[in-house]
Formats: C-alpha cells, structure tokens, sequence
C-alpha cells in the first residue's frame, strides 16, 4: 500500500509491505505545474513498486492551488443558473468584511461572472410548495445560445431547492437536452441546506473543479496503468477519511484540503495507540506550518471552508474566499515552513513570510539559486541543521551567512547569528500563534495537551514552540518528515450525508428523524459497499445542527434518539463554544447529518530495530544564551528506552530534531521520540 502526499515543497512517498510488515520512504521535490511528474519520479526511485502496488491513496492540494491562482490550473468557463431576481447572490453574499476599516477593500470576484448568470422564471417556497411554474422556454432559449458559445459546465441552484427538487431536477434535464455535452451540477444534490448563498456557492465550487480534478485523476490513473498498475485510488478529503476516484469526483470540493487533513489523521492515530486524549498537531514543511488539535482521538470538525481565502495569523479571514459547506478538519496555518523567507521592510521592521522559496530555487543554502534567506538558513547558521541532508544535498552555510548578512543583519545593524536567532524566534512566535487558535481560542488550555511534532521542519522547533505554550510533553513521531503520508494509509473510509429539518426543536418527533436517518443509512451503505468495506467494519454516528431562533449559524450535536436529550447537549456546547446559554430560547433543529466511516486495516507503527552505533559526533550550536558543543545522534541507531539529555540533536533521515537545554528526550515502543522538561 502506498501514500502519496504532493505538498507545496515536497512530495512524500510510504511504501507499506504487507507481507514484511515494513515501511519504506521517499520524499522527491514537487512539480507544481504538473504534480502527476513529480509522483512518478517517485515511484519510480523503488525498482517494481508501480506493478506492485495494490492500493495507492493519494491526498492534494489541487483544488486550494486553482483558487488560489495558479498558473495552468484555470478554472473552466460556467453558467449559473437561479430564479429570476438572485442571480447576484454570488456578489451579495454576507456582510462579512475581511478589513472591517479598509475603504479599499474590494471583495474576491464572483467565480462565475455577471454575464454567465441566468436568472429564470419559477419559485419553490420554504416549504416545498411550487409558487412559480419554471419557465422551460426561457430556460431553452438560454442554455442553447450559452451552449452555441462553447459553454460545458452548467451550475443549478434554485431557492429552497432542499425542501423541494422538482425545478433543478427538471433544469438538469433540460439543459442535458439541449447541450448534450454538458457537465451539470445541482445545488440538492451537492448541499440540500438553507441559505442560498452558502449552497450556490458550494456547488459553484463543485461544479468548477469537476473537470480539472478529472482529468487530473485520469492522467495519474493513465500514467500509472502504462506501468502496469491497475489496483484502486483512493483520495483523502478534507474531513480526514478516504473514498474512492468515483466520490472524489461526485463532491470535488470535499477533497479541497486533503493534505493538510492527512497529518491530523496520522495524530490521531497515534494518540489513540498512546492514550492521549488531548493532542496538539503541528506539522512544519518547507511551504507552510499548520496546527490542529485532537480531542478523544478524534481532530475537531468544521463544517464551512472558504477556498482561495485571505490567511492572517493562522485564522481564516472569514469574507476573503469563497464558502464551501462540507466537513474539514479545523486546521490553523500560517506561512512559516522552512523555505519561508525573512525580510526587512523600509521601515526597518522583520518579516518571516508570507513568500516562500518553495521548492524552486529553494533557500540560500540549497545552492540552487536562492539568494534570499529563509528560516532553514538560519538554522544552518546555528548551527541546528547537519551540513549534508538525507539524499545527498550539501547545504552550503558560507550561502546562508550571506543571504542573512545582505537582506537582514546588515539592514538591521545586527551580526548574523543574532539576526538568524531573531529570524527563528520570529518564525516561532507566528507558529505559536496558530497552535494557539486550535487550542485557547476553542476553549481549551494547551497545557493539557501533548504535542505531537511532525514535517520535515517541525521536530526542529518543537521544543521551544512547547516552551511558549507551557506544554511539557512532545512527541516526534516515526517518519516525522512524512508522517502527512503515514497519515494516508491509517485513515478510515468517511462520508458525509445530511438530510433538511428546519422546524423548532418542540416540532420535531424523533420517529421523523428515524426516517431521515434510515434513508441516509441506506445510501452510505450503498456507498461503502461499492468501495468494499464488510458490512462488520461499518460505523454510523447521527448528528444534528441546531441554532437559537435568530441564529445565523449553527452546532453541532450528537443525536441519540431522543431531541430532548439533544437540545440539552446544545445549551450545553453553546456556554462551552461561547460562554453562555439560553435554555428558555426556542431552538431550532435545521438539518440532521449522518457520518458514515468505514473501518480500515492499519499498519502497526514499531521501533525499527538500531542500525549502528547511535552517537554521530558533536558540533556547535546556539541557543538564546550562546553557544554549545552538543552531542549528535543518528535516529536509526537508537533503539526503545534510549535516553539522551538536552542539549543535543538528533538526526534523522528526514528530520532533524532539537534537544534544547533543561529536556530531555527518549524513545518509546512505538519508535516516536518523546521530549519531556
């Protein structure tokens, strides 16, 4: 079984044989242009692994890239259409301002412009009820002159579709008809919920990224079947769980953030086989950094995203992307990875990021053309880093004294070590930023938590990130530098269903939502079935959402059968969420969800067996109060119960990891090494 994480910098390859129970990597750079390149050259550094593969489970950063802007990654032209009168819910959409006091600001454009936006006669009301007849002639009439122009891809969304299909349905077969190439995406099927904007939006994204996701995936299963594989594919989505090429391309946008959400399956995974109930994730690679948090062996949900949005700080500027309502993992990312660059305003203040290197020309050191300094150069310069990485590439330190001594120190009237060691500490604090999101600002004291520590950059400032938090516990994990792919093959089968209520809470009878969640039942079913899952390894947990009457925004309770119990557990959630209840308000239950997951078969994580001997030497290193000469060890020659005392480095093939003074470190059972103050 083989993962394969394509990230902004890297891509990451586990090889897990079954038969030897033994894991294999691979980490070769991305090619952002065309990342199927940069897969197969992977692969092909394993003589016979694509002929040999049985599953290949494969998580990207396709669709974040498209909105995003990048080039030869253009969305395809598309046509909405929508009643007569909203065909600018698009522009409207909430009051949210990403700069509250900027007169400049300017929203993101529509992702389907004004001129591409039909508006047709024909009204559902709240309840179902047809108040308009579609107007079919009109619909006709438009769809063949669009169709005549080229047009392929057509977006249905009509008001109160949730309640009652009937106008999409017919518009799908219409404009099928009529354009008989067409690709047609309908809002009900996509996000039977209320609130038009949120649905119209949703889809739009669906229905744009259907044709780059699929020819995208049929270019990789083309390439890889030339080379004899012909097993399944599986992609990681956003909520953390697996599904087949067949989901993936029927809800694309489910599948934005699969990267990033394979990490915090891998935390998960090895919380839950440790004991762990309150885990922190952070994952730091050449692009980006990004934390989540796990409670219960399980990462925290959200349930609206916004694509192609305005980062700051690690939070998501709500107002500056565009809404998708499927379930992801809540996740906190900054631009601090190792390739990210430091830089000095005219002002005389610095900035760690938000450009990276990437992984074209990379940072200074690399030697590859880089000449602006980045946060892996200033570890270079304190001498964190070893001179030669896994792979064979020498990093050139007389290249990274330059870059910080040209673009930071001198600007700033500082010698380079205390520029570079003011470049980590910067980077540090932003990233400490970000784990703080997913802790404090939900409710939750990071000093409860441990923090597991992973990427190619992560187990180098752990540590200290832990120290800022009052965390006492780290865990760098076995294959640290690409524990995002462990996470491919340790994760379940997960899909998501959801079915409209929108009654108050004293209106709705649980036999009613029984009916709802059998249908929902029948269809993960069916879903699982088609993916081979045993019936036996199918699990099924009910949710509702649930608001006070009022509310723009809804939570998320578990349903067991009783709405009494339910809307208790609400006012309960709701002074946890936000400090306060009003259990004499009315709630309002507005839609039921059915998680459906579909076990898998897991590979054990173990300690490998030390090769050689464990200490490597010894060499200079800074720390906020000077300069040591620390002991250097080789990860693969320490074995279970190996202690070693801060301060000190390990290197491993993919990580190096900082011991600083005060910790100490030690391995565990499972091959993870556990830093403890």
């Amino acid at each position: 079984r083989v993962g394969v994480d394509v990230g902004g910098t890297f891509t990451d390859i586990v090889v897990f044989d079954e038969e030897k129970s033994s894991i294999r990597v691979v980490k070769t750079s991305t090619t952002p242009r065309n990342p199927v390149v940069g897969i197969l050259r992977g692969l092909g550094e394993v003589p016979g692994l694509v002929e040999g593969m049985g599953l290949l489970v494969h998580a990207t950063t396709l669709g974040t890239n498209m909105f995003l802007g990048q080039t030869g990654l253009e969305p395809p032209e598309a046509v909405l259409v929508t009643n007569r009168g909203f065909r600018d819910v698009l522009e409207i959409g909430r009051q949210n301002r990403p700069s509250l006091y900027d007169p400049f600001f300017e929203r993101p454009q529509p992702l389907i412009p004004r001129r591409r936006r039909i508006g047709v006669d024909g009204r559902i009301g709240p309840d179902g009820v047809e108040l308009v007849p579609l107007d079919i002639r009109g619909l006709v009439e438009a769809v063949r002159e669009w169709c005549g122009k080229g047009v392929r891809v057509y977006v249905v969304s009509f008001l109160h579709s949730y309640a009652n299909p009937r106008h999409e349905e017919t518009a799908k077969w219409v404009i099928r008809d009529v354009c008989p190439e067409s690709i047609v995406v309908t809002s009900h099927e996509v996000d039977p919920q209320p609130m038009e904007y949120e649905r119209t939006s949703t889809t739009v994204v669906n229905a744009l990224l259907y044709p780059v996701l699929s020819a995208y995936l049929s270019e990789l299963r083309s390439r890889l079947g030339s080379r004899g594989f012909d097993g399944p594919i599986l992609i990681m989505q956003s909520s953390g769980g697996v599904a087949s090429v067949r989901e993936a391309l029927e809800r694309p946008a489910a599948f934005i953030e699969s990267g990033p959400s394979a990490g915090a399956v891998a935390v998960a995974y090895l919380a839950r086989l440790m004991g762990v109930e309150y885990a922190l994730g952070f994952d730091m690679g050449g692009t980006t950094a990004k934390a989540s948090s796990i409670i219960g062996g399980e990462p925290e949900i959200v349930d609206v995203y916004e694509v192609g949005g305005r980062v700051h700080m690690g939070r998501l500027v709500r107002g500056s992307g565009y809404p998708v309502r499927y379930p992801h993992i809540d996740l906190a990312e900054v631009s601090a990875g190792g390739g990210t660059i430091a830089w000095v305003d005219p002002g005389g203040g610095l900035h760690v990021g938000p450009v990276s290197a990437g992984a074209d020309p990379g940072p200074a050191c690399y030697g590859l053309g880089g000449e602006r300094p980045t946060v892996t150069d200033a570890n270079l310069v304190l001498g964190r880093l070893p001179e030669v990485l896994a792979g064979g590439l020498k990093l050139r330190v007389d290249l990274a004294w330059k870059a910080i001594r040209e673009h930071v120190a001198g600007p700033l009237g500082l010698d380079v070590v205390e520029a570079a060691w003011t470049i980590v500490g910067l980077a540090n604090t932003v990233m400490a930023r970000a784990l703080r999101l997913v802790s404090v600002e939900r409710g939750y004291d990071p000093r409860r938590f441990v923090l597991y520590a992973f990427g190619g950059a992560g187990p180098l400032h752990a540590a200290e990130l832990a120290g800022e938090l009052g965390v006492s516990r780290v865990v760098v994990p076995p294959y640290a530098g690409v524990f995002s792919a462990v996470g491919l093959l340790v994760a379940d089968y997960r899909h998501s269903y959801h079915e409209p209520v929108v009654r108050e809470a004293d209106e709705v009878e649980d036999e009613f939502l029984e009916r709802l969640f059998e249908r929902m039942t029948a269809k993960a079913d069916s879903t699982l079935e088609r993916e081979g899952v045993p019936a036996e390894q199918r699990r099924f947990t009910r949710f509702l959402e649930a608001r006070y009457w009022g509310q723009a925004y809804t939570l998320r309770i578990p349903y067991k059968g009783s709405v009494e119990e339910a809307v208790e557990e609400f006012h309960r959630l709701h002074m946890t969420r936000y400090g306060y209840s009003s259990p004499g308000e009315k709630v309002v239950i507005t839609v039921a969800r059915l998680e459906a997951m579909g076990l898998t078969d897991k590979p054990s994580l173990h300690a490998a067996r030390p090769s050689g001997g464990g200490y490597g030497g010894e060499r200079e290193v800074f720390f906020g109060d000077g300069w040591y000469m620390v002991p250097v060890y080789r990860r693969e020659g320490l074995g279970p119960g190996t202690v070693v005392d801060g301060p000190g480095v390990v290197e491993a093939l993919d990580t190096t990891i900082l011991v600083p003074p005060g910790w100490r470190a030690s391995v565990d059972v499972y091959g993870s090494i556990v830093l403890e103050v």
